[in-house]
């Protein structure tokens, strides 16, 4: 069906179960990569001889090529057809996974890494534009809480593949897995399910398009410098500035061609620019809470890596039973009451998150972390599916991929921004409440050097084996203390965003059906 009518189909049809599997199948890939290889970091930093630099890169490689090229990926979707590109992304992530789980040393895992993001590109907006232009109007909201539900439950289960693997000494296997299940997407996708395009014949912007790639590509590298480098370092303006200006000369680009990557009159309707605006604030306050949280329930707590991601199950049993359910009730009453509701919730278990000190560990985790984590996930549970939903009701099935491309580069971008924001604050945090714990008592001057030089690792600082027990104990309280500190200012912080997203959506989301 290249062009011309698209047919719809319910999800009950062959077609709409065959492109559930396809579309499902191929994003679990992603979705498994990216939760699990947190987990696997110890054990391959160990086989490769790698640094911290090095697993930066290693993790952040694959986010610059994706944030750069993800709308570019959506947009040719709709231009050229969903699945012929989608099934391109396909297969270049599954190349790349290959090639990653064959690589000898650390800079060729880079390198592949940059593979698989650029695949990741082209197949990730690709599902959600695929399911919208498939399935009726009636059956979209289902079938996005249903692609919401089981992408959920592998994204949860890759920390435990993850870990399991990585103890085994199979981390390889992580990318490995990818390979069956590339080719099994590829199969259906080919035979099962339906071509659909914009049914206008249109160039592609390929000027806009290098444009964009430019401004993103730069704009990411800047905030990912940012941690380690600093707002004031020469690399970190460069990239800025370039960024931006192609950001600028990239807008400029498209409000004179005639077809353009991302058409700018979709900001015109207020929900997109509403709901793009709200996942933005959303995702970047539950992005820094979620990496504060593993890291203060790991390095603070006591938890082990295993232990760690058995706690978040909670979130994920919520997400599988509320997903499906919350794309019928969009549907049904609009996706506005929902959007105001989760973020609302979402923000509350924020707050409570920041009033957990110092634990006793895992065997308390039942009456400290269980009950913010409930509240916690029932709002962001309420939240992505109709957050979803809407974005795809705001465009005609011909601008589906490219709605969801915009969507999907927006959430990563905000998690990178505000990671690099807090990153370079919650370092210059923790050593004024170091420094201020310091003072307390006297020591030499070269042991309180020391102990600064150490408090710019964060929640890993610890006493140095040289000092006697007792200023070991004292030193490794304070910055137990100090990073909880830490933590409960990034809670706070994450839970304003989280009622702004609420604000954003109460005055710019209308109230209608979806």
């Amino acid at each position: 069906m290249n062009g011309g009518t698209q047919h719809h189909y319910s999800l009950d049809s062959s077609t709409g179960k065959w492109t559930m599997f396809s579309t499902i199948l191929a994003t679990s890939m992603a979705f498994i990569d990216g939760s699990a290889l947190n987990v696997i970091l110890p054990s391959l930093q160990q086989d490769l001889s790698a640094n911290g630099v090095d697993l930066f890169w290693v993790l952040n490689s694959y986010l610059l090529m994706l944030a750069a090229l993800i709308i570019v990926g959506g947009s040719l979707g709709d231009k050229l057809g969903r699945v012929k590109v989608f099934k391109f992304g396909i297969i270049v992530f599954t190349i790349g996974s290959a090639l990653c789980g064959l690589s000898q040393d650390i800079t060729q895992l880079i390198v592949f890494r940059t593979i698989q993001g650029i695949g990741g590109a082209f197949m990730i907006p690709g599902s959600l534009s695929i399911i919208s232009a498939v399935f009726t109007n009636e059956e979209k909201g289902k079938a996005i809480g249903t692609w919401s539900a089981i992408t959920t439950i592998v994204t949860i289960c890759g920390p435990v593949l993850g870990g399991a693997l990585a103890d085994a000494g199979l981390w390889r296997l992580i990318f490995f897995i990818n390979l069956p299940f590339g080719l099994l997407s590829i199969v259906a996708l080919h035979f099962k399910v339906p071509e659909s395009k914009q049914p206008e014949v249109s160039k592609v912007d390929w000027k806009g398009a290098s444009t964009l790639v430019l401004s993103l590509a730069a704009l990411t590298f800047g905030f990912l410098e940012v941690p380690e480098w600093g707002y004031q370092h020469p690399i970190v303006i460069l990239s800025l500035v370039i960024g931006t200006f192609f950001l600028v000369f990239f807008v400029m680009i498209e409000r004179k061609t005639q077809d353009p990557m991302v058409p700018l009159t979709m900001f015109r309707n207020k929900t997109f620019s509403g709901v793009n605006l709200l996942s933005f604030f959303l995702y970047a306050g539950m992005g820094a809470m979620m990496l504060f949280l593993s890291l203060n329930i790991i390095q603070i707590q006591g938890y082990s890596q295993f232990q760690a991601g058995l706690t978040f199950l909670p979130f994920s049993f919520i997400m599988v039973f509320a997903a499906r359910k919350m794309g019928a009730l969009a549907s049904k009453y609009g996706a506005r009451r929902f959007l105001i509701m989760g973020p609302s919730i979402t923000g509350a278990g924020m707050v409570w998150f920041s009033f957990i000190g110092m634990t006793d560990g895992p065997s308390a985790y039942w009456s400290t972390y269980f009950p913010p984590f409930l509240l916690f996930a029932l709002g962001i549970a309420i939240t992505v599916v109709p957050l979803t939903t809407a974005v795809m009701a705001c465009v005609d099935d011909s601008k589906s991929g490219i709605a969801s491309g915009i969507n999907n580069s927006v959430t990563r971008i905000s998690g990178t921004f505000m990671n690099a924001i807090l990153g370079a604050v919650a370092i210059l945090v923790f050593g004024n409440y170091v420094l201020e714990s310091m003072e307390t008592f006297t020591v030499s001057d070269s042991i309180k050097n020391q102990v600064m030089l150490e408090a710019s690792k964060l929640g890993e600082a610890t006493a140095s084996l040289e000092y006697d027990p007792k200023l070991q104990s004292t030193i490794n309280t304070i910055f137990d203390h100090s990073f909880i500190s830490v933590y409960k200012m990034v809670c706070w912080i994450s839970a304003a965003l989280a009622l702004l997203s609420a604000a954003i959506a109460f005055f710019m989301v209308e109230e209608k059906k979806v």
